[in-house]
């Protein structure tokens, strides 16, 4: 990942050409992602310990790690207390005073060889205090003379993570290795104007630095991660994937689209038909639309809003101004749940109007689905709402304008280019109700231009969250009956221990048996994952005509149902969700103008810190604020799920902790992207190798170089 470097064979060389590396060590280095000299240079120490002073055992301190000298005084294998476990312990001690060292896993020949009256050691270890005395468990051990210790052996250390037969030792000598004798085979290749603005050090110090720290550095800057050589190669991975970003962005934005027509034909008529008025929030939002779609260069927006928003409707806006144009749109949905209610919302409006509409799901009949593919490709259909069935190869449109993906995380990157393929560059509109927080927005959809709707339909008081545990149980099936003797309807979602079919089935049937002996009295239904779709239309039928009190589920509801008349979501074994999670699972209810509730059932086992989680959602209704709390909580990965295929993979860049570093690189790296001769100035060719290298696969820029 070098750009256009003469030594990048060298990084590219396997781990095997270091010195002790076989091929016994080359597999453990395998199991932490490790192949080639590359690899390793770029796998730094994940923190450091600060071996620069020497401590008196008098000044030892429960709880604290340090270096000291100290004399065996006595060596041998003893018997715990409970006269079973046998224990390994040495007594050392110098002028000030003594402490335990102890081992739990030896072998005591070896031991008793190693450990000898009068050796002087040089120790370091985290202190503990147990029975009135300081001890050091499994203690980093070396052997030295009674004489002043070399300066040598004072310095920082660094730590890496470890795997199973690798020891921070072996580890930490590797990696020191790679960094002296390939860490100058590392040629920066950012732009040199840059380099001075913000006073970045060559690649090759800064990987050689962070391997091999210096005695006088700023240890408090570089256990936090803040000193100069961490951010240079910060900086440095960002820059070039935000780059990427800018190219596919501008890629899109200089291809030749069409210029829609803003007519109202169609927009106006059934704004007059809705029974309500657009929020503010929903008419900028759509201004933004119709501005991209009047624009010369294909749309390619993200609409972020909250549950509830109302995005739905500006997604028919923006079909219809497409459908007035004379072109079709299509919008595709991850679950037939959400595709059915689309489809369904769309045909009531669209029907009016006098346009057709067609719903394409995978467990269609094929006749129906050849009569659909048929109007679609004579353009007698003018908007398809479908699901993944939408991708399939003889999905032939007869002239796509509008691309809408609806809960765009559940989709990945590629599918999105996948779809803009069936129409001559049609514009697209990617929207999702998980709300995004900044950090993530800036890698995950850097491409896009981005537009909120942060305001909910007035009339709609918030919903109120508590938290309860299992020994309240009559107490919330005892509010449960009052709501629904008000002739308000309520949810029970429960979570899936795994994801399988015979899991899903048990633990939704087991939740119906249970609540339908404490509320045998109501009507209950029952939908999960399992279903075949008319049955779960069938169920959902039922629950919206009020035919069912009672809705058990799985997640399956988390998106596309609205039920203005449920007015409780009680979501049992909470913590095992992730908080944007339950924040779309909350807000299935709240639909309307009555009061509803929220109830997070928590299991015994819920850790402290899981209550704490739990409590974000007790303070806020904001998608925002929770989403970005769970990104702290849990990290990138899992706030997507493993779903989400187009997520940049740092090996060092930390996009919650380095946020103000990708906002910089991001502003510098779309700034050289609009340099009119960036792709052929040869003043920039080992950027484009760069980048090509880097990322010009994973993100599409076959064109790079």
């Amino acid at each position: 990942m070098t750009g256009a470097n003469p030594h990048a064979a060298c990084l590219q060389a396997p781990l095997s050409t270091l010195k002790g590396v076989g091929p016994r060590l080359s597999e453990k280095l395998l199991r932490l992602g490790l192949r080639t000299v590359e690899d390793l240079l770029y796998f730094l120490p994940f923190r450091y310990e600060d071996r620069r002073s020497l401590a008196q055992i008098s000044q030892l301190t429960p709880g604290e790690s340090y270096l000291f000298k100290g004399e065996i005084i006595s060596a041998d294998e003893v018997t715990s207390g409970h006269g079973r476990k046998k224990i390994f312990e040495v007594i050392v001690g110098d002028q000030s005073g003594q402490v335990l060292l102890k081992w739990f896993h030896y072998r005591r020949d070896w031991m008793k060889r190693r450990y000898q009256n009068g050796r002087q050691l040089l120790i370091y270890g985290e202190v503990k205090f147990f029975s009135g005395r300081r001890e050091i468990l499994h203690p980093e051990i070396e052997f030295c003379t009674a004489e002043e210790l070399p300066t040598e052996q004072l310095r920082i250390l660094p730590v890496y993570p470890l795997t199973e037969g690798l020891s921070q030792k072996q580890l930490r000598a590797l990696c020191q290795q790679a960094a002296g004798d390939y860490a100058s085979c590392v040629e920066t290749q950012l732009p040199e104007e840059l380099r001075r603005r913000h006073q970045l050090l060559p690649l090759s110090q800064a990987l050689l630095h962070l391997h091999c720290p210096t005695i006088d550095c700023d240890f408090y800057a570089l256990q936090q991660g803040r000193d100069q050589n961490r951010r240079t190669l910060v900086y440095d991975e960002f820059f070039y994937f935000q780059l990427g970003l800018a190219l596919r962005r501008q890629g899109v934005q200089l291809e030749q689209g069409r210029a829609f027509n803003v007519a109202h034909t169609y927009t106006r008529p059934l704004a007059k038909l809705l029974p309500f008025n657009l929020t503010a929030a929903q008419k900028r939002v759509l201004g933004e639309i119709k501005n991209d779609m009047m624009a010369q260069h294909p749309m390619n927006r993200l609409l972020q809003g909250d549950v509830g928003s109302g995005k739905t409707i500006v997604a028919l806006m923006a079909c219809l101004i497409a459908i007035e144009n004379g072109a079709q749109a299509v919008v595709v949905a991850p679950t037939e749940i959400l595709a059915e209610q689309h489809y369904c919302q769309f045909q009531h409006w669209i029907t009016e109007l006098g346009l057709s509409v067609a719903l394409l799901t995978g467990s269609m009949a094929k006749k129906q689905r050849r009569k659909i593919l048929e109007q679609l490709a004579t353009g007698e259909l003018h908007l398809l709402v479908g699901t993944h069935a939408v991708f399939q190869p003889d999905v032939i449109f007869h002239d796509l304008g509008l691309a809408i993906i609806d809960e765009q995380h559940r989709f990945g990157v590629k599918q999105r280019h996948e779809l803009r393929k069936k129409g001559p560059n049609p514009d697209t509109l990617v929207m999702t109700a998980t709300p995004i927080p900044r950090t993530l927005s800036l890698t995950l959809y850097g491409d896009l231009a981005v537009s909120v709707i942060d305001e909910l339909p007035p009339g709609r008081p918030p919903i109120k969250t508590r938290i309860a545990n299992k020994n309240q149980r009559q107490a919330l099936i005892n509010f449960v009956r009052r709501e629904l003797d008000k002739g308000h309807q309520v949810y029970f979602v429960y979570p899936l221990v795994e994801e399988s079919e015979n899991s899903e089935l048990k633990a939704a049937t087991e939740a119906l048996e249970t609540l339908s002996a404490e509320l045998g009295d109501y009507r209950l239904g029952l939908l999960h994952g399992r279903l075949h779709s008319r049955d779960k239309e069938a169920v959902m039928q039922q629950f919206k005509a009020k035919e069912l009190d009672i809705l058990v589920a799985t997640t399956v509801i988390e998106v596309g149902i609205d039920v203005p008349n449920a007015s409780v979501m009680v979501i049992e074994h909470a913590e095992r969700f992730g908080l944007a999670q339950l924040h779309q699972l909350r807000g299935r209810v709240g639909r309307g103008s009555t009061q509803s509730y929220c109830i997070l059932v928590r299991s015994a086992q819920c850790s402290h810190d899981g209550i704490k989680r739990l409590s974000v959602m007790e303070r806020s209704n904001d998608g925002f604020a929770i989403a970005e709390a769970d990104l702290e909580q849990r990290g990138p990965g899992e706030f997507l799920g493993t779903r989400q295929a187009g997520l940049a993979d740092f090996r060092i860049a930390d996009i919650i902790r380095d946020t103000r570093l990708l906002e910089l690189a991001r502003h510098d790296a779309f700034e050289l992207a609009r340099e009119p001769d960036f792709m052929h100035d040869p003043r920039f060719a080992n950027v484009r190798e760069t980048l090509k290298q880097r990322w010009g696969t994973r993100l599409e820029l076959a064109s790079v170089g």
